[in-house]
């Protein structure tokens, strides 16, 4: 082994004129170089995508939310709450319900999403930095206000202020009698003053924000919600989940910001190692180059593997130099390549010299190094080019005993 090594070294390293051979080595190691580059940066761009997505989804979204397992509402009325709601390691407890309602305002009409929640939590579901207009508060000297999702706004052109903002909210009454005459009976109406606008949040711009006895009462539940939304004093928010799963038992689900919206999650991901794939795939074409340099190594080093073979060496020994070659170009080439893509990265994230387009959601593109998706990224350049470099090395080999048969002849 330190043999075949000693000659792979001599042969990628030699200090001889420049040829064809050295021209071929080093381009191998460019392609491997540049693809393993790509797949640093490429990669970390995406989590940097990633990591703001979700971070715009997070902003809006509890950390911990229990739901029914069964059913859309359900009572705290038990002690096992009472409990809950006093735990230190919880630093905000909100109960909420939701349910789909009829929004109209100047004979224009959308269909939202109402939330009610208690009106001392709001600044844990929302922030001023998200407030678009108007006041963050849904209840403002004892009465009862609306904070509207963008899309709401957008469809209704709700005016904040003045004594013409108030929004009318309709939806069916489920305890509406069976024998009534009146349709309109079956339908609960409630107006609201709305007090703000939010900015636009993915998958919250159709909400409508409303005291929790107000959702109550006009979706005439008054002794349930729809979950709860917690957020914990510390940041290991999977030992809490765990400690509330056991204490709140099997008639309920606690989740995580992930199980809340597993869709938006597996697909940001899923289309990060798509991307990681494809670029792999390029970069094992890349590699590919090692073949066609170990061939004419062969070709060129044929009187010198000769001499090694007279003086005893065998087969094998002969292999693994040009084997050992191969994985030094895939090696060289991954290092220096994954050490260029990891500085362009820190760089891109401290200085922002990649600028993205005025009016995007960010000035430059977001970055986010992963130190063990640069281990992947190498495991996976490393695995493709042993594989490449054996198969090189093996046809290399019965070349050079063809090339020997014929010059005997």
């Amino acid at each position: 082994m330190r043999l075949a090594l000693f000659f792979a070294k001599r042969y990628l390293f030699s200090k001889k004129s420049v040829n064809a051979i050295n021209i071929i080595s080093s381009i191998s190691v460019v392609g491997v170089l540049v693809s393993t580059a790509a797949l640093v940066i490429v990669l970390s761009f995406y989590n940097g995508l990633e990591k703001f997505i979700l971070s715009q989804y997070s902003i809006f979204s509890p950390e911990l939310r229990i739901e029914p397992a069964k059913g859309k509402v359900f009572s705290t009325s038990n002690e096992t709450f009472k409990t809950l709601r006093s735990n230190p390691k919880i630093q905000s407890y909100t109960e909420v319900l939701e349910d789909k309602i009829l929004a109209e305002y100047n004979h224009q009409q959308f269909i939202g999403r109402i939330k009610g929640i208690e009106p001392e939590s709001i600044h844990r579901h929302a922030s001023q930095e998200m407030l678009f207009a108007g006041q963050l508060d849904v209840r403002i000297d004892s009465a009862n206000y609306a904070i509207l999702g963008a899309q709401v706004q957008a469809n209704l052109q709700v005016p904040l202020q003045g004594n013409e903002n108030y929004l009318t909210l309709h939806i069916p009454d489920k305890n509406a009698s069976a024998t009534s005459i009146n349709p309109l009976d079956e339908i609960r109406t409630r107006t609201i003053a709305s007090s703000a606008i939010l900015k636009f949040q993915p998958g919250f711009d159709d909400l409508i924000l409303v005291p929790i006895d107000f959702a109550k009462d006009l979706l005439n539940e008054y002794n349930s919600i729809s979950a709860i939304e917690l957020f914990g004093a510390n940041d290991n928010s999977k030992t809490l989940q765990n400690e509330i799963q056991t204490l709140i038992g099997k008639d309920y689900i606690v989740k995580n910001r992930e199980q809340q919206n597993p869709t938006l999650y597996k697909t940001v991901r899923s289309e990060k190692w798509i991307v990681f794939f494809i670029i792999t795939i390029i970069g094992i074409i890349a590699i590919f180059n090692i073949i066609g340099s170990l061939t004419m190594l062969v070709i060129d080093k044929k009187q010198d593997m000769v001499v090694l073979n007279s003086l005893g060496a065998n087969r094998t020994l002969i292999q693994n130099i040009f084997f050992y070659q191969g994985v030094l170009i895939a090696l060289i080439g991954s290092v220096v390549g994954g050490t260029l893509g990891l500085i362009f990265c820190v760089l891109q994230e401290k200085y922002g010299f990649v600028q993205t387009n005025e009016g995007s959601l960010f000035d430059a593109y977001p970055v986010d190094v992963r130190y063990y998706d640069i281990v992947i990224i190498f495991l996976t350049v490393l695995l493709v080019s042993i594989i490449v470099s054996y198969v090189a090395s093996k046809l290399s080999i019965k070349g050079f005993k063809k090339i020997e048969e014929l010059d005997s002849n």
